[in-house]
């Protein structure tokens, strides 16, 4: 397990005590070397605690796309289907569930649920809400506490932001390599990011990062307003299982969500609005209680027909299943 450099303390209360420079004359070497160690190791996790602890949410979801890169994704999946001789597949064809086994990454820094630490309980309550969402799709999540770890390690912890050092050191050390495993990791994410994930047709090009990083704060009896029933994990999910937002590309025209059924939306809807806005000209109302869209969890109940088996079919193609 990587672990933060030595005499570097991340929590906020103490960064500065543990990271500053010892009042002691340095050689210029030994003063640079000092400043790279505070600005490149214990000033990100300074800031990084800072960050997870201001208040409120203001974006669910770090895998928002263009319409120019959804169009090269589906001209990809296109070409992989005809390639794997699965252009015809239909996943509501298929007699058999999807069986997805999950390992849970727990990373923290302190011993306590606000610090990161979730019991057993935590754990098994977000899994149970996570199969009561995905009812009727063909997915059975599977979970046992032997597929938990815990990992303390602050760093990880305060900064495993998409694309980050902190996510790549810390997937490269835990990840389980397997398409059909869904490695989860629960973080404190910072700047209101409540969570992120790899899409199925990305697995080949880099196997240690699959999976779904999302807010500790985000599971089942949290604290977190408008974001405590586990909804996040929905969302992050069906990520990872190929589908995109409901409002995928910010327009009215072009491919959306490449779903039929979901009727073209432009914007992300927030909080829980009694009636659904149409963000798009004639399209009967955005899809306000789709858990592919922004809405808070008490408002999100609901995959469409075709998200369900486009999810099917991403997963037969790329995870094997």
């Amino acid at each position: 397990m990587a672990r933060a450099p030595a005499g570097c303390h991340h929590s906020t209360a103490y960064a500065y005590k543990a990271c500053r420079i010892p009042g002691v004359i340095l050689s210029a070497m030994h003063f640079l070397a000092a400043l790279s160690l505070f600005f490149f190791h214990c000033l990100p996790a300074v800031l990084g605690a800072l960050l997870s602890n201001r208040g409120a949410v203001v974006s669910r979801c770090g895998n928002e796309l263009t319409q120019d890169e959804v169009a090269k994704i589906e001209r990809k999946i296109d070409r992989d289907s005809k390639r794997l001789g699965k252009a015809d597949f239909d996943s509501k064809k298929r007699l058999v569930p999807f069986i997805v086994d999950v390992v849970w990454h727990v990373i923290y820094d302190k011993n306590t649920t606000t610090s990161g630490y979730l019991s057993d309980g935590t754990i098994s309550d977000s899994i149970l809400a996570l199969n009561d969402h995905y009812n009727g799709t063909g997915f059975i999540f599977k979970y046992s506490p032997k597929n938990v770890t815990r990992i303390h390690n602050p760093y990880w912890f305060y900064n495993a932001k998409s694309g980050s050092h902190a996510e790549r050191q810390m997937k490269t050390a835990l990840a389980v390599e397997d398409p059909k495993v869904l490695n989860l990791y629960s973080v404190a994410l910072s700047s209101g990011l409540l969570g992120y994930a790899t899409f199925p047709w990305e697995y080949s090009e880099n196997k240690k990062l699959d999976g779904v990083v999302f807010l500790h704060k985000s599971v089942p009896g949290s604290d977190l307003t408008d974001y405590n029933e586990g909804k996040t994990l929905t969302h992050e999910v069906g990520h990872w299982l190929g589908l995109f937002h409901v409002f995928e590309g910010g327009s009215c025209t072009g491919d959306g969500d490449s779903v039929d059924d979901t009727p073209p939306q432009s914007t992300s809807t927030e909080g829980c609005p009694e009636v659904a806005s149409s963000s798009c000209p004639g399209n009967g109302g955005d899809s306000i209680h789709n858990f592919m869209d922004y809405s808070a969890d008490r408002c999100l109940w609901e995959f469409s027909y075709g998200q369900k088996a486009r999810a099917g079919r991403m997963s037969s193609l790329y995870r094997g299943m």
